[in-house]
């Protein structure tokens, strides 16, 4: 890794990177998987990131990657698409799961390759349940870090030829004669640049600013959704918005609330009331092992029942709990609890966004020269809710075949891409309080459309233009037109499905299976289409 003289000179506005073939903005595992394939295909490679490397959304996944290895005997990778499209609730895309999915034997290998270590149990390596999965087939390390482990083999391993821009935001996808020919970046100094390149790659991760607590780290808000609506890309099924279950419950926290995996639940934890009455019984056959969207939506019916602020999670049998699970216990002793002796105290925070920027298999936009990879994107592998531990193996394949696919994309002649000068756009944005709490309110695990109106009228009127010359006035814009577009999605569909529940629409509506609802900006408007599952385009 390099870091430009640019970075520390503490000169004023400045131009990186000229000379870059690709640019990709993110460095979790989508980012930095394709940083890697792409260099090692001979590409120039500049990856921005808003703080450091590591400090992303990976290096707080828990639970780990749900993969088909084919050393346990039973589980194939059909099995694995067939569990991924019941937990997707009719709206996942058949053909690309089992495309990715398939791929993820590989995608293992190649990372266990580049030095990661999972924990084995004899000569194979050990395996977890979750919610949804009908075996034992997420691999895991460290206990319950997986994704910590994930990151650090990853940037251990990232040649020293990409050059790594730390603490710089990205402005805004630069055009040129119709295709992409870079990315204007501000950095933490307010000193603005553009890294001219003819391939952009989004790796952004989520969306958790959106809302008060969400298992997201602060640098989540929906960064790579506005850079891709603004340069003239769609999003789909945004309004799916995942809350994990098991979120600690800490009095008055806002922002990163600690997760509580669900490994936890697949060893043999159990969801309880304040009184004892089991959260899951006579919910779903399944139990404390139903997908996300059925558990979080029963939490949250009991905390409106009975006007409790959280509900338990009883891990007291699990056999050697806390060394199975050092994170959590460690979080459970910051607030005073022993997971082995007590139950811990948990609600449901946003956690995971199951639609995002369109794109293929490959990561291929509908925007020549933009890529998009990781969370920030939808394959159509996640439809209305995201099956436990899809999201690192999604990364993994998607991040890596993005790489090679831009590789493959600029071998043969293109227009020679110059820098550009920095331009200081503007952008609606809202209060960033404000907006977070009316979105916790009126748009997250159960809506109705008076809901969706009042938060839609809060966060309007907390809006004013800004320029986007800071990091803070970036993600205050990313936040508003995201918002803006999960508010109109969710509106839109007239349903209750996956983690898409409506109050006033509770049943599924079959006129909505298979249907996902697009999202594009034009002259500045959102407007609203149906996508077909397999790409094509809005219909």
């Amino acid at each position: 890794m390099s870091t430009p003289d640019a970075e520390r000179s503490g000169a004023g506005p400045s131009v990186w990177g000229a000379a870059a073939d690709l640019v990709v903005v993110g460095s979790g595992v989508a980012g930095l998987s394709a940083a890697s394939e792409a260099s090692r295909r001979g590409l120039r490679v500049v990856v921005v990131t808003k703080d450091v490397p590591a400090e992303g959304s990976t290096r707080w996944a828990q639970g780990g990657i749900a993969v088909v290895l084919g050393d346990i005997a039973g589980d194939t990778v059909d099995a694995h698409v067939a569990d991924t499209l019941t937990a997707g609730g009719g709206l996942v895309d058949a053909a690309a799961t089992a495309d990715i999915l398939g791929a993820g034997r590989d995608a293992v290998s190649d990372l266990r390759s580049r030095g990661a270590l999972f924990d084995a149990s004899g000569v194979r390596l050990a395996r977890t349940r979750e919610g949804g999965h009908g075996t034992t087939r997420v691999i895991h390390a460290g206990g319950d870090a997986t994704g910590a482990e994930v990151e650090r083999a990853l940037l251990a391993a990232l040649p020293g030829e990409v050059t790594v821009l730390a603490h710089h935001t990205a402005v805004a996808v630069c055009r040129d004669r119709g295709r992409v020919g870079g990315l204007e970046v501000v950095d933490d100094a307010g000193r603005l640049g553009v890294v001219a390149a003819p391939a952009v790659l989004l790796a952004t991760g989520g969306i958790g600013g959106l809302y008060e607590t969400t298992t997201n780290p602060a640098v989540a808000t929906a960064d790579g959704w506005s850079l891709a609506l603004r340069a003239g890309a769609a999003l789909a099924d945004v309004e799916f918005v995942q809350f994990h279950p098991t979120a600690l419950f800490v009095p008055g926290l806002v922002g990163r609330a600690p997760l509580v995996t669900e490994a936890l639940r697949g060893e043999g934890a159990h969801l309880v009331e304040l009184s004892g009455r089991g959260v899951m019984d006579d919910v779903d056959p399944r139990g404390d092992l139903a997908p996300r969207d059925v558990v979080a939506g029963a939490i949250t019916a009991v905390l409106a029942r009975t006007g409790a602020p959280h509900v338990l999670l009883d891990a007291s049998g699990v056999p050697d709990v806390r060394r199975r699970f050092p994170t959590v216990a460690a979080s459970c002793d910051a607030i005073g609890v022993d997971l082995a002796r007590e139950p811990i105290p948990v609600r449901p925070a946003q956690h995971y966004a199951c639609g995002g920027v369109v794109t293929d298999t490959t990561g291929r936009t509908g925007v020549p020269g933009l890529w998009a990879a990781g969370e920030v994107a939808r394959t159509g592998l996640h439809g209305a809710n995201r099956l436990a531990s899809n999201s690192l193996l999604e990364g993994l394949v998607v991040g890596r075949r993005a790489g090679a696919d831009v590789a493959t994309a600029l071998a043969g002649p293109r227009v020679v891409t110059e820098p550009a000068t920095p331009v200081v756009g503007k952008a609606p944005a809202a209060d960033r309080t404000v907006l977070q709490r009316a979105m916790s309110r009126g748009a997250a695990v159960g809506r109705d459309a008076a809901g969706l109106a009042a938060t839609s009228d809060l966060v309007e009127a907390s809006t004013v233009v800004r320029a986007l010359d800071t990091r803070d006035a970036v993600e205050d814009a990313a936040l508003t037109l995201a918002a803006a577009a999960v508010l109109a999605a969710a509106g839109s569909r007239t349903e209750s499905r996956g983690c898409h529940l409506r109050s006033d629409f509770p049943r599924r509506d079959d006129r909505w299976q298979g249907a996902s609802t697009a999202v594009t900006l034009v002259d500045d408007h959102l407007v609203l289409a149906t996508l077909d599952l397999a790409l094509g385009g809005a219909a």
